[in-house]
């Protein structure tokens, strides 16, 4: 086999109400603390993934040493408290039925770090599809360096157009354990989740180590001699580069030890076929705040030859007090119409200052608009074929192009594992 993707030792909550302890990604919500506010009294008195992670939308008011050493201490409690118990060797089956009913079929597993390098231009197996903020990072690797486990909500994509890999299972859960079934919390769906007996992992290997073959890569993209990319990232794109730089940063700092068989090579995902019928591809739209908005607009029309009337394969439109306007875009920076707007915004910002967030959901960003010294922009969606094909050519995308479906969809922290020897 020469899959980057391996069965783990994973750990899974017992005897706890599974409702209380699943909670949506850290990277979700963070323009509305509210949302984590709710969330928090679902499992106040309860163990909790919401103990183990740090919401983003925290970061700015209290994301500091005291939030890394109680969520350190919380995992410890957790551990010593008998609060998991471990499937060794293990792949987990998932099917998430999402918010509008489509079910998401996955199997959690481990990639292994080895094989995945988040430089633009990279050629291994496994690879980011949207650009790297390496000022992101270090927050990330002192909390991982810190932690006994890691929950993932890491989504990594196959190209799997004949359905392979992961579709035959939904057949064969008869064959299957199942480890949990419930609603998830605040709108997420339900999920039910089965252990993969042994034949079962060798089948979903084997299928995904077909779709690492180099000759077969080679031709399936109309390539020569291309390495093959096998696995591309979807969600979770900065906590799996975190993983990788933790892992890169312990073998600098232990030279002479051997870590090949050291938890840290790994990280826990989960993996989803991108053909898959639930996988919808939506932009992810930017909101500008504490800005000058007529001076913004005015350099923004500028910079990128804005016009009205004069149409172009570049569209954006530009949300400010409850009033559409749209726009195209002339003077173009990239093949990606989000690519021109996100390289005309960090020039801006750097200049001038005001902040950035990414919002999932033109009802959020239209409200969230309405705000003073406020520009929401609205882009246009990705076609999910593209995506393999435009990172084999161009390498990773510009940082949040795309989302995976709306924020309640994003996937539930569940699953955990140990990261420390």
């Amino acid at each position: 086999m020469t899959t980057a993707f391996v069965p783990a030792d994973i750990l899974l909550p017992k005897n706890v109400d599974f409702q209380k302890w699943a909670c949506i990604a850290c990277d979700q919500f963070t323009s509305e603390p509210e949302y984590w506010e709710e969330a928090e009294k679902i499992a106040d008195g309860s163990p909790s993934a919401l103990n183990l992670i740090l919401p983003e939308a925290y970061l700015d008011k209290n994301g500091g040493e005291d939030d890394i050493k109680s969520i350190s201490e919380s995992m410890k409690a957790y551990l010593d408290g008998d609060v998991f118990e471990e499937l060794k060797n293990a792949l987990i089956y998932v099917e998430r039925t999402q918010s509008d009913g489509i079910v998401r079929a996955g199997v959690v597993g481990a990639v292994d770090l080895e094989c995945y390098d988040y430089n633009k231009g990279s050629q291994s197996l496994v690879r980011a599809t949207e650009a790297t903020v390496p000022d992101r990072l270090p927050p990330r690797v002192k909390i991982r360096s810190q932690a006994a486990l890691e929950l993932p909500h890491i989504m990594i994509l196959i190209d799997d157009s004949q359905r392979c890999a992961i579709e035959p299972l939904c057949a064969k859960k008869d064959e299957m354990k199942k480890l949990y079934s419930f609603e998830l919390m605040l709108g997420g769906g339900k999920i039910e989740g089965y252990l993969l007996p042994l034949d079962l992992q060798k089948q979903v290997l084997s299928a995904l180590d077909s779709l690492a073959d180099k000759l077969k890569f080679n031709e399936k993209y109309s390539l020569s001699d291309a390495e093959p990319l096998a696995f591309a990232m979807g969600d979770g794109n900065h906590s799996l580069a975190a993983a990788k730089a933790y892992y890169e940063q312990l073998k600098e700092q232990n030279p002479d030890k051997d870590l090949t068989n050291h938890p840290a090579r790994y990280a826990l995902c989960e993996l989803v076929n991108l053909h898959s019928d639930a996988l919808k591809f939506e932009a992810i739209h930017r909101i500008i705040s504490d800005v000058d908005k007529d001076n913004l607009l005015e350099a923004m029309t500028e910079a990128l030859g804005l016009s009205q009337d004069k149409p172009s394969e570049q569209k954006i439109t530009v949300v400010c007090g409850g009033e559409h306007k749209d726009f195209y875009i002339h003077n173009q920076t990239s093949r990606l119409t989000v690519g021109s707007l996100q390289n005309f915004l960090d020039e801006y910002i750097s200049e001038h200052g005001g902040s950035i967030d990414y919002i999932h959901g033109k009802d959020t960003l239209e409200k969230l608009s309405m705000k003073p010294n406020t520009v929401g922009f609205i882009l246009p969606d990705m076609e999910k074929q593209q995506l393999f094909p435009t990172v084999i050519a161009d390498g990773a995308l510009p940082r949040k192009t795309f989302s995976m479906g709306h924020a309640v969809d994003k996937r539930y922290y569940i699953e955990a594992r140990k990261i420390i020897e």
